[in-house]
């Protein structure tokens, strides 16, 4: 068990813990292309698992206070990824937005005009491009977030989020652990880093699902999990971001050695 500060609860059962999910991606958008960076906020949110199944939306108008985006920009967004078989709208009185039964899998991306795409493969320079942008990132946000000032709920979220993921089945790994990550880069309180964080995290997902889960490697990502985690709460930025420079090559090994 981590220290808290005095006064701040632990969180309360897996309604909070939904809500958080949630928050980690549905923030405002700051861009022009509202519509097209609604539609990816909400695929993100679905693709990393922080909704799931089954799960309702929040209604048009919290989404839209959430994303700071009009109503009719959300309904839009909707619509198209109703079209293209991630949500679910049921009508009368115990109807709303619901991420589908049966997400589709595979590669996708985006188009210019907020359409959903399907992709069959991914190049060498592809997946190159994958790695060198988390690279980039990751280390980056453990960095900062070892130098923020952190509270006793967030030092308290990371740590579950970290022993969550490590007690995780094979099955739900892959969801807790992208949220790990991306709670990583919600530490240091910048939502644009937390988007392209998750961005990023939904390419890597997609060629993580190309090759097996083997037991050893969670093993491995579980100890540097700890190492990142416990850097990051004791304030030692240099390690944190070391530490996570060596966990993402692990990944990108694996990548390499299967796919290219």
């Amino acid at each position: 068990m981590i220290p808290m500060e005095q006064g701040v609860s632990e969180f309360g059962g897996e309604a909070a813990a939904v809500r958080i999910d949630r928050a980690l991606l549905l923030k405002p958008i700051r861009g022009g292309n509202t519509y097209e960076e609604t539609v990816e906020r909400i695929l993100q949110t679905i693709r990393l698992g922080l909704i799931h199944s089954g799960e309702q939306l929040p209604p048009e108008r919290e989404l839209a206070t959430m994303l700071e985006v009009s109503r009719d920009t959300v309904r839009d967004a909707i619509a198209s990824l109703a079209q293209a078989g991630y949500l679910a709208i049921r009508r009368g009185r115990y109807g709303g937005t619901f991420v589908a039964d049966d997400v589709p899998a595979g590669p996708i991306v985006i188009g210019r005009d907020g359409e959903v795409l399907e992709r069959h493969h991914f190049t060498v320079s592809e997946i190159q491009d994958v790695l060198v942008l988390r690279g980039v990132l990751e280390p980056g946000a453990a960095y900062q977030a070892a130098v923020s000032e952190l509270t006793g709920e967030l030092r308290e979220r990371l740590w579950t989020a970290h022993t969550e993921t490590a007690e995780a089945t094979v099955e739900d790994y892959r969801r807790l652990d992208s949220r790990l990550h991306l709670m990583i880069a919600e530490l240091t309180g910048s939502n644009s880093l937390v988007n392209h964080v998750a961005q990023s995290r939904v390419k890597v997902n997609e060629l993580l699902d190309e090759i097996p889960l083997l037991p050893p490697n969670i093993a491995h990502s579980n100890e540097q999990h700890e190492t990142i985690v416990m850097a990051i709460l004791t304030g030692r930025p240099d390690d944190a971001a070391a530490a996570m420079r060596d966990h993402l090559e692990g990944s990108a090994s694996l990548l390499r050695g299967f796919l290219a």
